[in-house]
Protein backbone atom coordinates (compact mmCIF):
# COMPACT_ATOMS: atom_id res chain seq x y z
CA UNK A 1 0.00 0.00 0.00
CA UNK A 2 1.27 3.64 -1.06
CA UNK A 3 2.08 6.45 1.51
CA UNK A 4 -1.82 8.74 1.63
CA UNK A 5 -0.42 11.55 -0.34
CA UNK A 6 -3.72 13.44 0.61
CA UNK A 7 -2.76 12.81 4.71
CA UNK A 8 0.74 13.05 3.92
CA UNK A 9 0.57 17.04 1.99
CA UNK A 10 -2.37 17.75 3.99
CA UNK A 11 -0.35 17.37 7.34
CA UNK A 12 2.95 19.10 5.73
CA UNK A 13 1.29 22.40 4.63
CA UNK A 14 -0.24 22.86 7.89
CA UNK A 15 2.31 21.66 10.44
CA UNK A 16 5.59 22.89 7.67
CA UNK A 17 4.86 24.97 5.63
CA UNK A 18 2.49 27.78 6.83
CA UNK A 19 -0.74 26.33 5.63
CA UNK A 20 0.25 26.98 2.08
CA UNK A 21 2.76 25.03 -0.58
CA UNK A 22 3.49 26.63 -3.73
CA UNK A 23 4.04 23.82 -6.72
CA UNK A 24 7.79 23.90 -6.71
CA UNK A 25 8.07 22.72 -3.08
CA UNK A 26 4.59 19.33 -4.30
CA UNK A 27 7.14 18.77 -6.99
CA UNK A 28 10.14 18.70 -4.87
CA UNK A 29 8.10 16.15 -2.46
CA UNK A 30 6.71 14.50 -4.72
CA UNK A 31 9.80 13.39 -6.49
CA UNK A 32 10.68 12.11 -3.31
CA UNK A 33 8.02 10.16 -2.31
CA UNK A 34 8.12 8.37 -6.17
CA UNK A 35 12.04 8.04 -5.83
CA UNK A 36 11.25 6.16 -2.31
CA UNK A 37 7.61 4.24 -3.34
CA UNK A 38 9.50 3.10 -6.50
CA UNK A 39 13.11 2.03 -5.05
CA UNK A 40 12.43 0.85 -1.65
CA UNK A 41 8.88 1.31 -0.20
CA UNK A 42 9.19 -1.61 2.11
CA UNK A 43 12.44 0.27 4.15
CA UNK A 44 11.94 1.37 7.64
CA UNK A 45 10.06 5.06 7.09
CA UNK A 46 11.69 6.90 9.54
CA UNK A 47 14.21 6.55 6.80
CA UNK A 48 12.02 8.70 3.87
CA UNK A 49 11.14 11.07 6.99
CA UNK A 50 14.61 11.78 7.98
CA UNK A 51 15.64 12.58 4.33
CA UNK A 52 12.53 15.04 4.29
CA UNK A 53 13.46 16.98 7.13
CA UNK A 54 17.08 17.09 6.13
CA UNK A 55 15.58 18.22 2.34
CA UNK A 56 13.76 20.89 4.60
CA UNK A 57 16.57 22.16 6.29
CA UNK A 58 19.11 22.56 3.56
CA UNK A 59 17.42 23.74 0.97
CA UNK A 60 15.42 26.57 3.10
CA UNK A 61 12.06 24.69 2.95
CA UNK A 62 11.76 25.32 -0.99
CA UNK A 63 12.12 21.65 -1.78
CA UNK A 64 14.33 22.12 -4.73
CA UNK A 65 17.77 21.81 -5.71
CA UNK A 66 19.73 24.86 -4.61
CA UNK A 67 23.34 26.10 -4.35
CA UNK A 68 25.39 26.93 -1.19
CA UNK A 69 24.52 30.29 0.23
CA UNK A 70 20.83 30.06 -2.16
CA UNK A 71 22.92 32.50 -4.50
CA UNK A 72 20.95 32.16 -8.06
CA UNK A 73 24.61 31.21 -9.85
CA UNK A 74 27.56 29.92 -9.74
CA UNK A 75 29.16 33.30 -10.10
CA UNK A 76 27.18 34.97 -7.30
CA UNK A 77 27.74 31.61 -4.75
CA UNK A 78 31.73 32.19 -5.12
CA UNK A 79 31.65 36.22 -4.39
CA UNK A 80 29.36 35.46 -1.34
CA UNK A 81 31.75 32.59 -0.26
CA UNK A 82 34.77 34.49 -0.70
CA UNK A 83 33.24 37.52 0.74
CA UNK A 84 32.26 35.20 4.06
CA UNK A 85 36.04 33.38 3.87
CA UNK A 86 37.79 36.92 3.57
CA UNK A 87 36.08 37.88 6.63
CA UNK A 88 37.10 35.13 8.79
CA UNK A 89 33.72 33.41 9.05
CA UNK A 90 34.35 29.75 7.88
CA UNK A 91 37.06 29.12 9.97
CA UNK A 92 36.55 25.46 9.24
CA UNK A 93 37.61 25.90 5.54
CA UNK A 94 41.12 25.55 4.85
CA UNK A 95 41.35 25.82 0.78
CA UNK A 96 38.25 27.58 -1.02
CA UNK A 97 37.13 24.72 -2.63
CA UNK A 98 34.38 27.21 -4.67
CA UNK A 99 37.09 28.28 -6.55
CA UNK A 100 36.55 27.68 -10.37
CA UNK A 101 39.24 25.03 -11.51
CA UNK A 102 41.24 25.75 -14.75
CA UNK A 103 38.40 24.55 -16.79
CA UNK A 104 35.58 26.70 -15.10
CA UNK A 105 34.09 23.98 -12.96
CA UNK A 106 33.43 24.97 -9.02
CA UNK A 107 33.14 22.22 -6.46
CA UNK A 108 30.49 24.28 -4.19
CA UNK A 109 27.73 23.01 -2.42
CA UNK A 110 24.56 21.96 -4.52
CA UNK A 111 21.45 20.05 -4.75
CA UNK A 112 18.83 19.42 -1.92
CA UNK A 113 21.64 18.14 0.42
CA UNK A 114 25.28 20.30 -0.47
CA UNK A 115 27.37 18.29 -2.32
CA UNK A 116 30.60 19.49 -1.68
CA UNK A 117 34.04 19.44 -3.05
CA UNK A 118 35.51 17.53 -6.12
CA UNK A 119 36.15 14.13 -4.29
CA UNK A 120 32.18 14.03 -3.57
CA UNK A 121 31.56 14.62 -6.90
CA UNK A 122 33.66 11.95 -8.16
CA UNK A 123 32.40 9.54 -5.81
CA UNK A 124 28.66 10.52 -6.40
CA UNK A 125 29.26 10.21 -10.32
CA UNK A 126 30.83 6.72 -9.49
CA UNK A 127 27.89 5.43 -7.41
CA UNK A 128 25.16 6.75 -9.75
CA UNK A 129 26.60 6.55 -13.47
CA UNK A 130 25.77 10.29 -13.94
CA UNK A 131 29.26 12.28 -14.67
CA UNK A 132 29.04 15.19 -12.27
CA UNK A 133 32.70 15.73 -12.62
CA UNK A 134 32.27 16.87 -16.60
CA UNK A 135 29.39 18.82 -15.32
CA UNK A 136 28.74 19.55 -11.85
CA UNK A 137 26.13 21.45 -12.02
CA UNK A 138 24.21 18.66 -13.16
CA UNK A 139 23.28 18.52 -9.42
CA UNK A 140 20.99 21.08 -9.68
CA UNK A 141 18.38 18.49 -11.52
CA UNK A 142 15.79 17.92 -8.88
CA UNK A 143 15.81 14.03 -10.32
CA UNK A 144 19.67 13.83 -9.73
CA UNK A 145 19.60 15.51 -6.63
CA UNK A 146 17.04 13.17 -5.08
CA UNK A 147 18.94 10.73 -6.16
CA UNK A 148 22.10 12.23 -4.85
CA UNK A 149 20.22 12.22 -1.44
CA UNK A 150 19.19 8.87 -1.64
CA UNK A 151 22.54 7.41 -2.01
CA UNK A 152 24.47 9.53 0.50
CA UNK A 153 21.73 9.07 3.28
CA UNK A 154 21.48 5.13 2.52
CA UNK A 155 25.22 4.34 1.58
CA UNK A 156 26.98 6.34 4.06
CA UNK A 157 28.50 8.31 0.78
CA UNK A 158 28.58 11.86 2.82
CA UNK A 159 30.03 11.45 6.19
CA UNK A 160 30.10 7.15 6.64
CA UNK A 161 27.47 7.64 8.72
CA UNK A 162 24.05 6.52 7.17
CA UNK A 163 20.39 6.50 8.32
CA UNK A 164 20.38 2.46 9.25
CA UNK A 165 23.12 3.91 12.09
CA UNK A 166 20.24 5.57 13.43
CA UNK A 167 17.18 3.90 12.36
CA UNK A 168 16.54 0.22 13.25
CA UNK A 169 14.44 -2.09 15.17
CA UNK A 170 16.13 -1.77 17.91
CA UNK A 171 17.54 2.12 17.37
CA UNK A 172 15.29 5.38 17.15
CA UNK A 173 18.33 8.72 16.97
CA UNK A 174 16.52 11.85 15.48
CA UNK A 175 19.05 14.09 16.67
CA UNK A 176 22.14 12.29 16.25
CA UNK A 177 21.21 11.15 12.77
CA UNK A 178 22.40 14.84 11.27
CA UNK A 179 25.67 13.31 11.49
CA UNK A 180 24.98 11.31 8.28
CA UNK A 181 25.41 15.25 6.70
CA UNK A 182 27.24 17.90 8.92
CA UNK A 183 28.18 16.81 12.35
CA UNK A 184 25.21 18.03 14.80
CA UNK A 185 24.89 21.31 13.20
CA UNK A 186 21.52 22.21 14.08
CA UNK A 187 20.58 19.01 14.99
CA UNK A 188 17.42 19.48 17.27
CA UNK A 189 15.66 21.90 14.41
CA UNK A 190 16.24 18.79 11.85
CA UNK A 191 15.19 16.52 14.25
CA UNK A 192 11.98 18.27 14.70
CA UNK A 193 11.23 18.42 10.80
CA UNK A 194 11.96 15.06 10.00
CA UNK A 195 9.66 13.87 13.17
CA UNK A 196 7.07 16.44 11.74
CA UNK A 197 7.47 14.42 8.54
CA UNK A 198 7.20 10.97 10.34
CA UNK A 199 3.72 12.26 11.50
CA UNK A 200 2.97 12.64 8.10
CA UNK A 201 3.10 9.24 6.72
CA UNK A 202 0.31 7.55 6.64
CA UNK A 203 -0.97 4.14 4.65
CA UNK A 204 -4.94 3.88 5.92
CA UNK A 205 -6.59 5.28 3.28
CA UNK A 206 -4.31 5.05 -0.13
CA UNK A 207 -5.71 7.58 -3.08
Amino acid sequence: MGINRTFFFNQVRSVLFDGSLKQSQVDGLTAILDKWEGEMPDADDRWLAYMLGTAHHETGRTMQAVRETFASTDDKAIAILDKAFNAGKLPWVSTPYWHKDSKGRSWLGRGLVQLTHKSNYEKMSTQLGIDLVANPTLAMDLQTAVAIMFTGMTKGSFTGKKLGDYFSPTKEEWRNARRIINGLERADLVASYAKSYYGAISYTTGD
